[in-house]
Parts: C-alpha cells; structure tokens; sequence
C-alpha cells in the first residue's frame, strides 16, 4: 500500500468560527502578503496599492472587485468566489481544472481585518486586509503567526504602499 498524501499546509488551516458573510461586506486595503510566487518576490520593490471590495451573493458565495494599478492605469479585477464544503471555504474556479485555487478565512475582526489563506496546487499564500491601509501592530504581529504556522517566513512576506489606491475604473479596465 501507499502511503497517504502529506496534508497539505490549507488543511491544517481552521477556518473563522461562527463566520458571518456579511460582515465581510465592503471594502478591505491589501495591508501584506506571504507568498512563493516567483513574480512576487522579482517585483516586489513594484507592489501597487490595492483595494479590495466583498459582495455577498444569494449568503453563501463572494464577488470580489480588486482594484490595482496596471502600467500606470487603474484595473478592475473581478471574481467569484464559490462556497466549499465548510463555512469560511471557498473555491475559486479558473478557465482550466488545474487552476481551481482554494480559500480559506482564517481570522477576521470584520471592523478591522482578516487573514485569508489560498491554495492552488502544493502553493500557499496568505494575505492581510485591512478596513483601513493600516492595522496595528497586535493584527500584524496575528498575520505573521499564521504566516509562519503555514511554513512561509518574513523573507516572502511583502506589505504594500498606503498610498496612490485606485477606486473606480472605466469599463475598458476590467478583468472578470
């Protein structure tokens, strides 16, 4: 016989107890980011302020507008986030079965941030959002923890600018 598969880092992840949807509602500042990606770590001195902004459909799935500048121009970024088996999971649907990529809420105060986790392949990521472009010191030090409980490390945690944020694009800067 083989041996099972390792779990994988997401599923040692406990979602948020008790999670209401809809306190998640509004806009979230993308405050950090712990990552392998390759991109990331080549741009990272190039990290663009970046919004984000939650609706909740029919309660149970998320559409998730992200605004970011690209080449200078502001982008509308826009994606649906499916529920998953259990509450705080979600998927995410990509045009190919291999770029299915899952999600977790890890840990949220909705008044002032939350911790997601993203899964595609073996690679985890997790990211800090923030009510405002700044959290304290308390909710960063939280993120690093998890950052950490998940394998990653400070040398592939990048926090964004508080600054130059995009709130609105023309119909020819959208991405669904």
């Amino acid at each position: 016989r083989r041996p099972p598969p390792p779990q994988s880092a997401l599923e040692k992840v406990v979602a948020q107890e008790g999670l209401n949807l809809h306190q998640l509602s509004g806009k979230w500042f993308l405050v950090g980011m712990a990552s392998h990606c390759s991109y990331l770590a080549e741009h990272s001195h190039q990290l663009e302020a970046t919004t984000v902004t939650m609706t909740i459909l029919d309660g149970q799935s998320l559409a998730i507008s992200t605004f970011r500048k690209l080449d200078r121009m502001c982008w509308e970024i826009r994606q649906h986030y499916l529920p998953a088996q259990a509450p705080g999971h979600f998927l995410l649907k990509g045009r190919r079965k291999s770029s299915k990529v899952n999600v977790v809420v890890g840990e949220t105060d909705p008044s002032s941030f939350v911790i997601l986790y993203y899964q595609k392949g073996r690679s985890i990521s997790v990211k800090l959002y923030g009510r405002t472009s700044k959290v304290s010191d308390a909710v960063v030090d939280k993120f690093e923890q998890r950052v950490r409980a998940v394998g990653l490390s400070e040398d592939v945690t990048y926090y964004f600018p508080t600054y130059g944020f995009c709130d609105s694009t023309d119909e020819f800067h959208v991405l669904d």
